[in-house]
Order: C-alpha cells, then structure tokens, then sequence
C-alpha cells in the first residue's frame, strides 16, 4: 500500500522561500511521474509541477515555472517542492501525489492532471502574506 504524507507547510511572508516535502512508503513504479497539486478555498485543484521518475522530466504551471523547483531524494523515499518568491496567490494547500502520467513522454497537460495519478497525499498548508 502506498502512502503519502507531505510535511514543510507553514505561514510565510510574500517573497519568501519554503520547501515541502513528501515521504512515499510503499512501492512506486518508478516508470510514471509524481507530481504537487495545490487547491485553494473555492478553487479547483491545480497542477503546479510534475517530476516523470523514468525519464527524470520536469513539468510546471506556468504560473510557478522559475519559482518552484520539483525533485526527489530516491535513497530517502522523498519527493520535494522548493518554492521560492512565494507570492499571496500561491497560498493553498499542496498536495503530493504518485502514480500518474503514462510511461512515455507526456504533455504538460497531461502531467499535471490529478485524474491521472492514482495515490494522494493528506496535504501541507501554505499561506502567503503580505
């Protein structure tokens, strides 16, 4: 059984940096992605960066690409998020999750669609102040 649990959320400042991380326990095939997803209080859920653990391809929202930076420590099961120049608008609460994306080269889209990953996280919280 594969479990997920994201920890690093807290309350910070606009323009600061935070890291999230996720501890996978369990077997991942490492021939699909993992991927952050966030969900703001009357939003829908939103891709924000995919990491494709076969081809180590990287995918982001355009709305953080050069912010945030998604990658793993796969001798230490942990998937991360570096988020920097965090603005009020990524205020949410961020989601890991496994299992998605075909084995191939997948489209941005495609990566960063929640209906495609199978496993999901609990959820860290982030707020952006100002």
């Amino acid at each position: 059984q594969v479990q997920l649990v994201e920890s690093g959320g807290r309350s910070v400042q606009a323009g600061g940096s935070l890291r999230l991380s996720c501890l996978v326990s369990g077997y991942i095939w490492r021939k699909y992605c993992m991927g952050w997803f966030r969900q703001a209080p009357g939003k829908e859920r939103e891709g924000v960066a995919a990491l494709h653990l076969g081809s180590g391809s990287t995918y982001y929202a355009d709305s953080v690409k050069g912010r945030f930076t998604i990658s793993e420590d796969n001798a230490m099961n942990r998937l991360y998020l570096q988020m920097n120049s965090l603005r009020l608008e990524d205020s949410a609460m961020y989601y890991c999750a496994a299992d998605g994306c075909p084995p191939d080269h997948p489209p941005v889209e495609t990566a960063l669609d929640g209906q495609g990953y199978n496993y999901w996280g609990q959820g860290t919280q982030v707020t952006v102040s100002s």
